[in-house]
């Protein structure tokens, strides 16, 4: 039996903590909060965040301040975020790159993506969209590989990063569809659309974010979409499988992450603001132009997805041997 000093000493502890619990979950938040997108301003990342940070901004009471950190497949943001004090004060958009992908593709990372981060939950998910300059001379898949199977010395190809969604689909669509093709990684999607618009290199996979602007003025012409089915928005677009590249799928995820260690209470705060900023009109709304399907969830569930996605994508890239160090 314990000494009642203990006892008591052991009750004030207990009955601290749940004070302090409560006193965090009924403040929280009281001043702006940081939201890091690991990658450059304007691409489908950064659009989403925006939108949502605005909703959630207001759900919370506070500022969501949108910073970017481009660079290393996202690692810099990553790597920032995992650093950070775990408040609440700052999240990220993680996405398939930083969450499923980095840590098969880097030999040496500086932070653990099962260890550094605690899962929010989910945002949305990109359609991915094969897409060419309009000077390539191909309006379909069959007269796409034609023409990249005829070039002597293969034809590159623009992504976000190594490792990014947008690379990993274009390495699957090399395999399946027998073409040599090179990387061109850049710094985000709104680098790598904008030189793919320029001229500068000829194809590449586009998240519907990124690209709708440019499909819809014709200064991209796309090719098919790497979902099972047409997607809202863009029913005029037939997809890949449909086109000869049997249960051909690709797609772009993301969700928010928080330092690990960042406190229960804060992380359901943060969560149910997510999901009420989903189900906005506004947000709703933005996302269906943008042809993105919202998947929202718990923490959990965001957890148990991307633990799934790097048990499918290890395999492929390992069997490809993608590295970017």
């Amino acid at each position: 039996m314990l000494p009642m000093k203990r006892c008591l000493r052991f009750a004030f502890t207990a009955c601290l903590s749940v004070t302090s619990a409560l006193s965090v979950a009924q403040t929280y938040p009281t001043r702006a909060i940081e939201w890091v997108v690991p990658y450059a301003p304007g691409g489908g990342t950064d659009t989403v965040a925006r939108s949502l940070g605005q909703a959630m901004g207001t759900v919370l009471g506070q500022s969501m301040v949108i910073v970017n950190k481009p660079g290393a497949a996202t690692n810099i943001g990553a790597e920032y975020v995992a650093r950070a004090k775990a408040d609440g004060y700052v999240l990220m958009s993680a996405d398939t790159g930083t969450l499923a992908a980095n840590p098969f593709i880097y030999s040496k990372l500086t932070y653990n993506v099962e260890k550094d981060f605690a899962p929010v939950g989910l945002t949305v998910r990109f359609p991915m969209i094969l897409v060419v300059n309009p000077n390539v001379p191909a309006q379909n898949l069959k007269e796409l590989i034609a023409w990249a199977q005829s070039q002597a010395n293969g034809v590159s190809y623009a992504t976000p990063g190594a490792g990014s969604p947008h690379h990993l689909a274009t390495e699957l669509f090399r395999d399946m569809a027998g073409v040599n093709l090179s990387h061109v990684p850049y710094r985000g999607a709104a680098p790598a659309v904008q030189d793919v618009v320029a001229g500068q290199v000829p194809m590449m996979f586009v998240d519907t974010a990124s690209g709708y602007q440019f499909i819809t003025s014709g200064k991209l012409r796309p090719i098919g979409v790497a979902s099972a089915k047409r997607v809202k928005n863009f029913e005029n677009i037939p997809t890949l499988s449909e086109q000869g590249l049997k249960n051909f799928e690709a797609y772009a995820w993301q969700g928010l992450v928080v330092p690990a260690g960042t406190p229960a209470e804060v992380i359901n705060t943060l969560n149910k603001a997510l999901l009420t900023a989903i189900n906005t009109t506004e947000v709703k709304a933005r996302l269906q132009v943008l042809g993105l399907e919202a998947i929202p969830s718990s923490p959990k569930q965001m957890a148990d997805y991307a633990a799934k996605e790097r048990a499918k994508w290890g395999p492929i890239i390992k069997a490809n041997n993608i590295k970017a160090d």
